[in-house]
């Protein structure tokens, strides 16, 4: 008998970005917003390139782990995390947040 379709984990996240800072870092929680400081600027799509990829490493997931799912021309966007349980994100980038 085969077994059961093994489909990863997928999790939606909002998030509010602010481009041009001056280091790339997840900075905190607004409420249930993850905020992300991005030294790129918003055109052609590198501040998103960014985002995806500091999230990415933040989780330890492969690049394509992460992708903005909505917003993509807004500072607010919805981010696509797949392959891991929604615990694990949460600790992971509470864990990735700037000291102050």
């Amino acid at each position: 008998m085969p077994e059961p379709d093994q489909t990863p984990p997928v999790f939606k996240l909002l998030v509010k970005v602010i481009s041009g800072a001056s280091q790339n870092a997840i900075t905190g929680w607004l409420g249930n917003e993850l905020k992300i400081r991005v030294t790129a600027s918003p055109e052609r799509g590198k501040a998103n390139v960014a985002v995806e990829k500091i999230v990415a490493q933040a989780l330890g997931l492969p690049k394509g782990g992460v992708k903005i799912i909505s917003g993509k021309t807004s500072a607010r966007k919805i981010i696509e995390i797949t392959g891991l349980p929604e615990s694990d994100i949460m600790q992971r980038l509470t864990g990735a947040q700037e000291e102050h």
